[in-house]
């Protein structure tokens, strides 16, 4: 398999069980749920995806790979069928067939869902027989399978003995069992939840990939058998951890310290871009902000001040300085390893306070105006640095600006609740697709699935929806023309202010070797610690 290619030409080679041990591992934020179709956020599903496992996986490089399902094909324009695993057992006993992925589908698409973006198009999901699925589509969807491979299984029966027929509601801060429980099919376990201290998986040996990983090998590719998460909000902390042997991988070290790490004998180092973009965006729905003194209007509304704000932003200073060169600045929505990227539609407007200036005095507000911006503050790397150097450059300009920064899990809980004027967000594309950014981001909620499901400034442009809509069934030549067309109308109509593309480094010690992702999601199943 590809996977197993890719962690071979990594030096990696194949470890045997003989060698098995634990991985002690931290990042800054945790998992707000355990419930595998409530919240599709990147803390979220960086441990889900070692517990549950989708019908179609992704290989080190991303590209696709046989998971539950080991063969899928368009039977009909509207019509994918899917050949199922036989012989796989979720973590507590029950058999897979397909009423679980049924059951699972039809899951993904309930209102409290998160994941709806990834089954927008799904009509319903038909058992053919005890292992084939059939998933029908209101329209033709060329991107399916793409899609597919970030729906997580559950069991039906389990769901059902413990009430969690639905997924879990975040926004209502709802308790169900699967907050803190799991039963998936995948490579790991979940042995102990306790949040924000200590979450603990346990390698499941039954599970399949571990063989397909090393074809014509009796050793599985990873050794690791038990993970061991902690959350460590300070990043000093989360360093020294690490630097002393107390945590052995870090998924996100501070900027600030890499040339640290890179100097100390039993540290290893490894970078590479994500897929994943920072932008800000507006409410530009409401008639009066819900956070600002400006009364009976909402300056959002106006074109000249979203780019007011644009051109205030110094850029460079904030990849200079903040990022210490560690992101690719950006004036487009989404980097190049996105099908549909476009070179040419990817141009910032330049920083310039005094058009900025020029532009408030323009739309009404020669004196400005006050608003706060709402930001992560264990997110996204150096987020809440971020978010203060871009409140000052506001503030310079006349929008005087109060941050509020807060942690990963009532900040979602608020934006989720179009609670907010204005936001900085961080987007990763699992699907690698164009239509996933447009269509989460930007189309105008309309209450069917995926459209405008993380659109809480709740922008809405008619010509984009139709766009959007348009690439959501178009394919070749014509497709690549309708989101060029996107993203050109995103930069001219300024719904958000882009500000780059993360770069995204691991810290490790020197004993332990992983492929690096571009999704930042550290697939444990392929580990290896001498």
């Amino acid at each position: 398999m590809a996977a197993a290619a890719a962690v071979m030409a990594l030096g990696l080679g194949f470890a045997s069980l003989a060698e098995a041990r634990t991985v002690r591992w931290s990042a800054s934020g945790d998992p707000n749920t355990m419930d595998p179709h409530s919240q599709n956020v990147g803390t979220v599903t960086m441990v889900l995806q070692q517990i549950y496992d989708a019908l179609i996986a992704r290989n080190a490089d991303l590209t696709l790979r046989p998971g539950l399902a080991t063969r899928w094909e368009q039977v009909e324009p509207t019509r994918w069928r899917f050949t199922l695993r036989q012989g796989v057992r979720f973590h507590e006993g029950e058999a897979f067939t397909a009423d679980d992925v049924v059951f699972s589908v039809t899951r993904a698409l309930q209102p409290t869902s998160n994941y709806g973006i990834f089954v927008d198009t799904v009509d319903r999901a038909e058992r053919v027989d005890e292992f084939t699925v059939d998933i029908v589509t209101r329209v033709p969807d060329p991107i399916l399978p793409n899609k597919f491979a970030s729906v997580y299984i559950m069991s039906k029966s389990w769901s059902e003995r413990h009430n969690a027929t639905r997924p879990q509601n975040t926004r209502a801060r709802e308790e169900m069992h699967t907050v803190r429980n799991t039963n998936g099919t995948g490579a790991f376990r979940l042995a102990s939840r306790e949040p924000d201290v200590r979450t603990v998986l346990r390698r499941n040996d039954d599970w399949y990939g571990w063989r397909e990983d090393a074809p014509g090998s009796a050793t599985p590719a990873g050794n690791v058998t038990e993970i061991v998460f902690r959350p460590i909000g300070s990043d000093a902390t989360r360093v020294a951890a690490l630097l002393s042997g107390e945590i052995d991988f870090v998924l996100d070290p501070p900027l600030q310290d890499l040339n640290r790490l890179r100097q100390a004998g039993n540290i290893r180092v490894v970078e590479g871009p994500e897929v994943r973009t920072l932008f800000l965006a507006f409410d530009t729905y409401r008639d009066e902000l819900l956070y600002s003194d400006v009364r009976g209007r909402n300056p959002f509304k106006d074109l000249r001040v979203r780019q007011a704000l644009y051109h205030a932003i110094d850029i460079a200073a904030i990849q200079r300085t903040i990022m210490r060169g560690q992101s690719i600045v950006t004036g487009t929505l989404f980097p190049e390893q996105v099908n549909g990227y476009v070179r040419e539609e990817d141009v910032r407007l330049p920083h310039d306070p005094e058009r900025a200036r020029a532009l408030l005095r323009e739309a009404g507000f020669p004196n400005g105006f006050g608003v706060t911006l709402d930001c992560s503050n264990n997110r996204y790397i150096n987020d809440e640095q971020i978010c203060q150097a871009i409140a000052a450059m506001w503030t310079r300009v006349g929008v005087r600006t109060q941050l509020k920064a807060q942690p990963l899990a009532p900040f979602f809980a608020q934006i989720q609740r179009d609670d907010t004027s204005v936001y900085m967000l961080g987007w990763g594309v699992p699907t690698l697709d164009a239509l996933y950014s447009f269509q989460s981001l930007l189309r105008t909620r309309d209450g069917r699935p995926g459209n405008g499901i993380w659109n809480y400034g709740r922008y809405s442009n008619a010509r984009m929806d139709a766009l959007i809509d348009r690439m959501g069934v178009e394919t070749g030549a014509q497709r690549a023309e309708t989101i060029r067309e996107a993203l050109r109308l995103y930069r001219e109509d300024v719904p958000h202010i882009p500000l780059h593309h993360q770069m995204i480094p691991w810290a490790m010690r020197s004993n332990i070797s992983i492929p690096h992702a571009a999704n930042n999601q550290p697939y444990f199943r392929w580990m290896v610690v001498n």
